[in-house]
Parts: C-alpha cells; sequence; structure tokens
C-alpha cells in the first residue's frame, strides 16, 4: 500500500531546516517540533521523523540512509527477478531435455 505524499519535498525540507534553525530556542528537539508542526500543517511526529531522517542522511546521526535502504530494495528486486528468471530456465531445460529424450525413444 503506497503512502499519498501530502507535503511536497520542497515543504519538508523547509520544515526540516526551520527546526535545525530554530533547535537552539527550545529546550529540545521535540520543544523546537511541537512549535513548527502546526506552523507547517503536519503532525509533530511526522515532522519528527523528517528531522530524524535528514540527520541520519547528513551523517549526524547513526543509521541507514535513504539512498542505502533505496539501494537494498532495488537489489532485493533484482534477486527476486533473477530467481523467477532461473526458475523459469530449469523448467524450460528439463522441458526440452524430456522432448529430447522422448524424440530418441521414437526414432
Amino acid at each position: 500500500m503506497n503512502k499519498s505524499n501530502k507535503f511536497s519535498p520542497e515543504v519538508r525540507e523547509r520544515a526540516v531546516r526551520m527546526v535545525q534553525e530554530h533547535r537552539g530556542e527550545y529546550p529540545s528537539l521535540w520543544a523546537a517540533v511541537e512549535s513548527i508542526a502546526p506552523k507547517i500543517g503536519c503532525v509533530r511526529q511526522t515532522l519528527l521523523e523528517w528531522v530524524k531522517r535528514e540527520e541520519v542522511d547528513s551523517g549526524v546521526r547513526p543509521g541507514v540512509t535513504t539512498a542505502e535502504a533505496q539501494r537494498v530494495k532495488d537489489l532485493e528486486r533484482e534477486v527476486k527477478e533473477l530467481r523467477r528468471a532461473n526458475e523459469i530456465l530449469k523448467l524450460a531445460s528439463a522441458f526440452f531435455a524430456q522432448a529430447e529424450l522422448d524424440r530418441r525413444f521414437k526414432s
């Protein structure tokens, strides 16, 4: 199931930038998020996730970056396709081998 993206990438970037710029004015990251989220029109937890994702992507916070996660997803898809292709080739090989045996016995 696909999530609908209510917010454009530009709005997300602006919101994260606002949190990062004003973070020092608040006692905690959560306090900054609580203040800025209503101005953007998003849920606090959503904005917090955007900020955390940006921190991971920029190397400030440990974790799997968006690019790495996408690469893993692409590689998993490729492996699945290759396994499916191998299965088809195995079945085709068995089919043609059986056909060749049948042809030899009929001769």
